[in-house]
C-alpha cells in the first residue's frame, strides 16, 4: 500500500516533506513522490532535507527534478521548482571567519602559521553557529594562549573566491588581553607566536599592506567601531545572538 508524505506548509507559498515520514523502501518513496507532485497545487516550492542514511534516495529525487541546494557532514537539502522562476533563499555561498587585533600598548600580538611564512593576526575559520566574539577569543587561546575579552568589531572584509571557490567574509575584532604568557595550543598549525612593537610591525616588509591597515585601523580607535548591543530581545529559548550597530 502507498505510503503518503507528511507535509508542512510555509509562509513562502512552499511545502517541505517532513523528515519523519520518508523512511520508504526506495519503491515506496518514489510512489510516494509521485503521488504527491500529481496532487500538489498553488504552490512554489516543494522541500525536502535527506538525513546521510537515506542517500539512496537522491537518484529518485534529482530524477522528479530535484536540484541539491545546501548540505552539512549529516544531511542534504534538496529542492523542486513548482513554477518557473520562484523566489527562493539563497544556498549557502560563503565560508566566515575571523581576525583579532590584540594590543597592549604598543604591543602587538602576532602569530606565524606554517603555510605562510609571515607574522600576522591570530585568526581562522568560525565554527558552526558560533558567535563571532567567542570564535575571535578561541582563535586566540588556541593559536597563542592568551585570553582576551572582546571589545569590538573594526573591519569586515569580503574576498572572492577563497577556499572551494566561494567567497570568505572575514570579521576583524579589537580585543583586550587577560593574559600574556603565549603558550601555543595548536601546534600542528603554528609555528610562532609572539608580541610585537606595533611600529616595528607596521614597517616590517614582510608583514602584508591588509594586516598593517587593521592594525592602523585598530590603532585609531582604541573603543573600536562597533560593538555588541546586549539589548534584551524577544528571542526563542536557547537562542543567542549578537547585535552589533
Amino acid at each position: 500500500m502507498k505510503k503518503a508524505f507528511e507535509i508542512i506548509e510555509d509562509r513562502y507559498s512552499g511545502i517541505t516533506i517532513q523528515n519523519s515520514s520518508i523512511e520508504h523502501s526506495p519503491l515506496e518513496f518514489e510512489e510516494a513522490l509521485v503521488a504527491l507532485l500529481e496532487n500538489v497545487e498553488n504552490k512554489k516550492l516543494l522541500w525536502i532535507k535527506l538525513s546521510i542514511e537515506n542517500a539512496e534516495f537522491i537518484p529518485l529525487l534529482t530524477k522528479q527534478g530535484f536540484v541539491f541546494h545546501h548540505c552539512d557532514e549529516n544531511s542534504l537539502m534538496l529542492v523542486k521548482k513548482l513554477i518557473t522562476e520562484p523566489t527562493m533563499p539563497t544556498a549557502k555561498n560563503h565560508t566566515l571567519g575571523v581576525g583579532v587585533v590584540v594590543l597592549d600598548g604598543k604591543k602587538l600580538l602576532t602569530i606565524k602559521d606554517r603555510v605562510y611564512q609571515t607574522y600576522k593576526l591570530p585568526g581562522g575559520y568560525i565554527d558552526d553557529r558560533e558567535n563571532i566574539s567567542k570564535a575571535a577569543k578561541r582563535e586566540v587561546f588556541e593559536e597563542t594562549g592568551i585570553k582576551v575579552e572582546f571589545d569590538s568589531i573594526i573591519s569586515l572584509g569580503h574576498f572572492t573566491p577563497a577556499q572551494f571557490g566561494e567567497s570568505n567574509l572575514y570579521v576583524v575584532c579589537l580585543a583586550k588581553p587577560l593574559s600574556w604568557e603565549i603558550t601555543i595550543q595548536d601546534t600542528d598549525e603554528i609555528e610562532d607566536a609572539k608580541w610585537i612593537d606595533v611600529d616595528e610591525y607596521l614597517e616590517r616588509e614582510d608583514v602584508l599592506p591588509y594586516n598593517k591597515e587593521l592594525v592602523k585601523t585598530a590603532l585609531k580607535t582604541k573603543q573600536g567601531f562597533i560593538k555588541n548591543d546586549e539589548l534584551e530581545l524577544q528571542v526563542r529559548v536557547n537562542t543567542e545572538y549578537e547585535l552589533f550597530f
